[in-house]
């Protein structure tokens, strides 16, 4: 790859990253820090002759929640391939040119919830463009705010593309200490002997 491109592009998107087919250190190494890296699981960023590289994530993580949302909000009926090409150029025009200096080909997964809600502006868009929506009529206030009706078929309500993206609230769990664990242990094998007790000495052979 390096011999025949200046800029050569390695995606390794084997996941997890134990196998991935080469790693973001081997590949900017063999190209000599020209590679365009991008892989399915994130690679720490890596220094190369006192330059630091940071490589790009390629993972569908970029697409399908917005595109998923984008269809929800405006009812598609049918999924075409111009809803996916939309949803691929929305992607691609949120990569800056301070992205590109860094290499990447992707915006940062950082910003993960406001890609997705661009692409749901975008992919819904399309739905509507291609007459397949359900959720009719079309809200009154959408790409050009970047908003939709989250309640279907109203004009009315509207919310932005990001609110409607759930937040998953995680409940706090105590720890459980070693001694727990030795506790519930034993308490498995103490039943283990009460089951094997039973059946070999009041079931009959």
């Amino acid at each position: 790859m390096a011999s025949l491109n200046e800029k050569p592009l390695i995606l390794a998107l084997s996941n997890p990253t134990s196998q991935s087919e080469c790693t973001a250190e081997e590949a900017y190494a063999w190209t000599k820090g020209r590679a365009i890296f991008a892989s399915g699981s994130p690679f720490d960023p890596v220094e190369y002759e006192k330059k630091l590289l940071v490589p790009g994530q390629a993972n569908n993580a970029y697409i399908f929640p917005g595109f998923g949302l984008g269809l929800i909000m405006a009812g598609a009926i049918r999924v075409h391939d111009d809803m996916l090409l939309a949803a691929s150029e929305a992607l691609a025009a949120q990569v800056t040119q301070e992205n590109y200096d860094k290499g990447l080909i992707y915006p940062p997964f950082t910003n993960i919830r406001k890609i997705s809600a661009n692409i749901a502006a975008k992919v819904a868009a399309k739905v509507y463009e291609l007459g397949l929506a359900s959720n009719l009529p079309r809200p009154k206030i959408w790409l050009s705010t970047q908003r939709a009706a989250c309640t279907a078929h109203s004009t009315e309500a509207t919310v932005e593309f990001p609110s409607c993206i759930c937040i998953p609230v995680y409940r706090s769990y105590r720890s459980i200490s070693s001694v727990s664990v030795v506790a519930i242990s034993l308490i498995k094998i103490i039943d283990f002997i009460a089951l094997y007790y039973f059946f070999f000495h009041f079931l009959p052979v």
